[in-house]
């Protein structure tokens, strides 16, 4: 008898070993490290005691190969076991060797662990060659289906390569108190906040990296453990370009169209090295138009200065500690980072072009060996083709907020641009109409407060619309697009803002007519079809930074009470709820009852809706 349990439990254990075997890839081999030598610092690390998986993406899991399919969101003994072998780490720093620090054998890994080096205005040096990760190692990759995946962690130690080494001139021990982003570690709600924000953005379409999981350790420490298919920076290459090493320049653009071409994202690459910096050149000049584009059209605050530190090549978002979502075009919003003020949203577009010029020199550096003025480059061909690319996406991201189907957004692109156009000019001037109380301090930075909610505007009209048979009144307009924000004189209907509304309304009726045309159907039916979807997509309780903010301070006071799977369950109730796709929607669902914590955040959301 007791022979027979032995034998059934035996099927048990091999199944599990077999289930999180993909972990043991994750060991800090990565192929940066002999393609681009001189990008990266190479550290021993070893195994940090004390945590407890406090997050996991059971989602992205299994989208990696993580954790099989079948894989139910539940973190099991053995699978919290590997995710705190692989990831909970802490790097062995100059100041360790300098002190002549022993650890336990056991505890070393036998691998080393890079940081990068990166481009970073903050630091004293500003060609690149004492920034970087400062706090973070990249793990290494997982392969899922012929796409690789880079893996690093935040938190995991002191680099040589923080702001506080060089400005201090010293090496500082992980964990120093007297030293804050210096001391190497994360912490928790940091990583809620990129678990929540992150997550949002992905499920809407939003490049940007994500966050696999959260290490937890006391005192509100934490290992925040990110995930990319290719994490390189222009600030990567930039580096590289400002101290006119064109060896190591040269290793990590063509690392980066290899990994993009491996990872199929970019295809018929040419073979030639001068046609594959060119098709680099043309590629980056869409992705950075198309990115600028978003974000202005969705209100995203991504600070987008020139050395590229808080974006990847691919457009997607990195670093969520100054990242925002405005809940109105809030265009002159600029973020406190003590020596500096930021860029603001219109400016964004400013600084993504001057990347590109900087690829440009960067390109032509490569292909001559010779380093020209960036200055040089101001009127280069390429500036117009993202100039171009810009301008139409600025108008499909646009068309798509009036709540159409896709094949009838491409047909007003194709067909009636013009009209687009119109409506748009309108549209334009009452999203950036700013409130005459001027500019105002905010908690982290400044703001002069946009007035009109845009989204209110094109969620409520359609149906208005139907309701009245025709347009509605000059105040009914004013009245649904005020914002909190505005002041009574900031209402004011004056001949030149009555042109405005009237020119908003006349434009769009005319594009509901081409469309009911375009369909064959009557304009009553068109109007109902585009009340449901631009309900959704002008969601009117929709995430900002600000309520992001509030719901981490809100889960980090029940977080005692909440469990791994807990998190991850809040998360995608929040992501959920937070679709704006019209398409994905289940409009049955939508009023489904809500766990007490989840009425909470959505109080939160709605609070804060309008702001940044």
């Amino acid at each position: 008898m007791s022979r027979l349990k032995s034998i059934q439990k035996l099927p048990d254990t091999s199944t599990d070993e077999d289930r999180y075997s993909k972990f043991d890839q994750i060991n800090g081999q990565h192929p940066l490290k002999k393609s681009a030598p001189d990008s990266v610092i190479c550290y021993k690390a070893r195994q940090r005691h004390g945590g407890k998986v406090s997050a996991f993406n059971f989602e992205l899991a299994r989208e990696i190969g993580l954790i099989p399919k079948d894989h139910p969101n539940k973190l099991t003994k053995r699978l919290s076991k590997k995710v705190l072998d692989t990831f909970s780490l802490v790097i062995i720093n100059e100041y360790d060797e300098l002190s002549n620090k022993k650890f336990n054998e056991k505890d070393i890994k036998p691998n080393s662990y890079m940081a990068t080096r990166y481009l970073q205005l903050q630091h004293p040096n500003k060609q690149g060659k004492t920034s970087g990760d400062g706090r973070s190692i990249w793990n290494g990759t997982i392969k899922k289906n012929g796409k690789t995946y880079d893996i690093s962690s935040c938190g995991t130690g002191a680099t040589c390569l923080s702001p506080a080494t060089h400005i201090y001139n010293k090496f500082f021990k992980t964990g120093d108190p007297s030293i804050s982003y210096g001391c190497g570690y994360s912490e928790v709600d940091e990583g809620l906040a990129t678990f929540f924000f992150s997550e949002i953005f992905n499920k809407n379409k939003v490049n940007t990296e994500r966050l696999l999981g959260i290490i937890e350790f006391q005192k509100g420490l934490a290992i925040n453990i990110r995930v990319h298919e290719n994490l390189i920076r222009p600030s990567h290459m930039l580096s590289h370009l400002r101290q006119s090493n064109v060896e190591a320049l040269g290793d990590i653009v063509e690392y980066f169209i290899h990994r993009e071409e491996k990872n199929k994202r970019w295809k018929e690459v040419p073979s030639s090295r001068k046609k594959r910096l060119d098709y680099f050149l043309k590629r980056e000049s869409e992705i950075f138009a198309k990115m600028a584009a978003k974000f202005e059209s969705d209100y995203i605050f991504c600070w987008l200065d020139w050395d590229g530190d808080n974006i990847l090549m691919d457009g997607s978002i990195i670093d969520y500690g100054s990242i925002r979502q405005f809940g109105m075009f809030h265009h002159e919003y600029r973020f406190d980072d003590v020596t500096r003020f930021s860029t603001t949203i219109k400016e964004q577009k400013s600084k993504a072009k001057y990347t590109i010029q900087c690829f440009i020199q960067m390109i032509d550096y490569l292909k001559t060996g010779e380093k020209k003025s960036v200055q040089s480059f101001s009127k280069d061909t390429i500036l117009s083709y993202f100039d171009k690319v810009f301008e139409q996406e600025v108008y499909d991201l646009f068309v798509q907020k009036l709540g159409f189907s896709k094949d009838v957004c491409q047909y007003l692109i194709k067909s009636k641009l013009n009209l687009v156009k119109e409506l748009y000019s309108p549209f334009s001037y009452f999203e950036r109409v700013k409130s005459l109380e001027g500019k105002q301090k905010v908690e982290d930075g400044i703001n002069w407060s946009a007035v009109f909610c845009m989204r209110d505007i094109l969620r409520e009209l359609p149906q208005l619309i139907l309701v009245k048979d025709g347009p509605i009144s000059p105040e009914e307009f004013i009245e649904i697009g005020k914002s909190s924000y505005a002041m009574p004189e900031d209402l004011a209907i004056y001949p030149s803002r009555l042109t405005k509304i009237n020119q908003f309304q006349g434009a769009y009726v005319k594009i509901l007519n081409e469309v009911a045309v375009y369909k064959k159907k009557p304009l009553s039916k068109i109007l109902l079809e585009t009340t449901m979807r631009s309900s959704v997509i002008n969601k009117y309780d929709r995430v900002t930074g600000d309520s992001i903010t509030s719901i981490v301070d809100k889960v980090m006071k029940q977080r005692p009470k909440l469990n791994t799977e807990d998190v991850f369950n809040l998360m995608h109730e929040i992501c959920n709820y937070q679709t704006f796709d019209p398409d994905l929607v289940d409009y049955k669902k939508r009023d489904h009852k809500h766990s007490k914590l989840m009425n909470g955040i959505l109080k939160i959301v709605k609070e804060y809706r309008e702001g940044l």
